[in-house]
């Protein structure tokens, strides 16, 4: 069951906590874009996390291209309007702007969870 989450008090935590919301955030969000594309593959938050560490961020790079063609591919089964953000995720992503790819699939995630609740 995916969950509207207020992306302004998501960024506010994610500041107070000195980014370890952001880690719960970015857990989330990989858990919804899963569930909102159907996913075969599930991947695990923390997995993806200590992948995103251990290779000094280049998985995570791989990890928000693929959450935009996930999204993509989802927005087309379900016959939502929608652009691939593959590569504009990716170009934020190496620019060191990851928060502003939270704020962009969270919008996503929220419409979702707003279509689920009706």
């Amino acid at each position: 069951m995916l969950k509207e989450k207020n992306i302004v008090v998501s960024i506010l935590l994610s500041l107070v906590t000195c980014g370890i919301y952001s880690l719960y955030w970015w857990c989330t969000i990989t858990d919804d874009v899963d569930n909102i594309s159907e996913n075969q593959t599930k991947r695990n938050g923390v997995v993806v996390i200590l992948l995103s560490l251990v290779t000094c961020g280049i998985y995570s790079f791989y990890y928000w291209y693929q959450n935009g063609k996930l999204m993509e591919e989802a927005n087309q089964r379900k016959g939502v309007n929608g652009s691939s953000n593959s590569i504009l995720y990716l170009i934020l992503s190496i620019f060191g702007l990851s928060i502003v790819n939270y704020i962009l699939v969270q919008s996503d995630i929220n419409k979702y969870a707003v279509q689920q609740s009706n």
